[in-house]
């Protein structure tokens, strides 16, 4: 076993809950195994646990290890590809990089900058969009295994809009997929998650099959497997799905249709429903990714949060790489933060806590996790993120001038970044994960 002696903030409680921020100053987290089995003072733990070493973390603050509810794998070198709407962003930036992991070594390249970028940014956990071809979904799940992130990801499925290399028949997609899930769902740290791109590039087919694969009726798959896709975001993408769906009653009807909206169903963004949407969501207990850089940086719009909360939609964080502008959560937070700020009326206040929530407890929640992971109660894994930031810095400076826990947190929303992080933990276990040095395959030029 082991003794982390640390500054512990985390969020156990409710999301815009009172008081919702838990303060440990000068906390002993006994570890054994990766699971958390006690939370107490430094002579408690150490009367108790005489033989265990102990690991002083109090030069930093320790947070919950992140939650990101939406991230694309096959896009994290492309990021940065600003000044243009979703659907030319897609066409020029991401779908010639995503067919670029039709070769399975350039494929396990991009898995571990991938895994590196989750690592460097302090996000433990993961719902991912895999790829469109199996081969690069499994060199993903394979280094996850092995990095021992709990990343939850699938092959991404679509037949037809896109690039003809991107596209698979409904029967090749629930081949693929079945064969992938009953290989990766449950192995360890990692899950299945069927995922249709978006409902501009599936017919009814793809959704169908989609569904069957979620209900559990395809011989020997999981039936407990869990769904992403994308929903809202943009108003041009939302006007075709209109005309290509003319019997739907909106958006969210194309995946409810074919029972794709579930308690384990989580959508991106949202940033323009209907309230008859929002009512359907909350009814099922699915959540939205919420991605404020990607909604920016693509202009898709500012998300109405008090709508998703009034409706009992429950909401968590994203960072949508590669459109959204890095991995981190903190970042999102203030964008977060910032997007309701301008929302004036309209918005809500988020708290330094509420940021933490979105950004820890709230995935969890969303991702069917929250037994495991999200705060640092006793019975949940060790996973963890010591926040340090080089001695002299203005964010040094500013948290060794917080007036409170809470102020100090917001500091570190407003100021932290990935070379603030210090040490990840996962299950206990400290991580790292090395960036790959492939590039693009020789004929990157014909990719396009």
């Amino acid at each position: 076993m082991t003794i982390y002696l640390a500054t512990v903030l985390d969020t156990p409680g409710d999301l815009g809950e009172d008081d919702g921020l838990r303060v440990g100053t000068d906390l002993a987290l006994v570890v054994r195994d990766g699971v958390i089995v006690a939370r107490t003072d430094i002579d408690s733990a150490r009367r108790a646990h005489p033989a265990d070493a102990l690991v002083d973390l109090r030069d930093g603050i320790l947070l919950p290890g992140f939650v990101d509810a939406h991230v694309h794998f096959p896009q994290v070198r492309v990021i940065g590809g600003l000044g243009r709407p979703l659907l030319d962003w897609l066409a020029e930036r991401a779908l010639p990089e995503e067919a670029r992991l039709a070769d399975v070594e350039y494929a396990r390249g991009v898995a571990a900058d991938f895994l590196s970028g989750l690592t460097q940014a302090g996000t433990t956990t993961a719902l991912v969009f895999g790829s469109h071809f199996p081969r690069a979904v499994d060199a993903l799940f394979e280094q996850a295994e092995q990095s021992g992130h709990r990343i939850t990801t699938g092959l991404v499925l679509s037949d037809r809009l896109l690039r003809e290399d991107l596209l698979q028949t409904p029967a090749a997609a629930l081949e693929a997929s079945g064969e992938l899930a009953r290989r990766w769902h449950g192995r360890g740290r990692l899950r299945y998650a069927i995922t249709p791109r978006f409902s501009l590039s599936t017919t009814d087919e793809m959704l169908a099959a989609a569904g069957s694969l979620l209900a559990g009726d395809e011989p020997g798959t999981p039936g407990d497997l869990w769904l992403t896709s994308h929903l809202n975001e943009n108003e041009e993408e939302i006007a075709q799905v209109r005309e290509l769906f003319p019997a739907a009653r909106g958006y969210l009807d194309t995946y409810a249709r074919h029972g794709l909206v579930t308690e384990r169903s989580v959508f991106a963004h949202n940033v323009h429903p209907e309230p008859e949407e929002l009512a359907v969501l909350a009814a099922a207990g699915a959540a939205v990714a919420h991605c404020p850089s990607s909604n920016g940086a693509l202009g898709s719009g500012m998300f109405p949060l008090q709508e998703h909360l009034d409706a009992g939609v429950r909401i968590a964080l994203g960072t949508d790489v590669g459109a959204g502008t890095g991995f981190s959560l903190l970042k999102e937070g203030l964008q977060a933060y910032l997007v309701q700020q301008l929302r004036g009326r309209d918005g809500v206040t988020l708290t330094a806590a509420d940021l933490l929530h979105l950004a820890t407890r709230s995935g969890a929640l969303a991702l069917g996790l929250a037994d495991q992971v999200g705060d640092l109660s006793v019975g949940k894994q060790f996973d963890a993120v010591r926040i340090r930031p080089p001695q002299g810095s203005t964010l040094d400076v500013a948290l060794r001038h917080a007036e409170t826990a809470s102020d100090a947190l917001a500091t570190l929303f407003a100021q932290g970044t990935p070379a603030d992080i210090h040490e990840v933990w996962l299950a206990g276990q400290e991580i790292t994960h090395e960036p790959s040095m492939t590039t693009a395959p020789a004929d990157e030029e014909n990719a396009a």
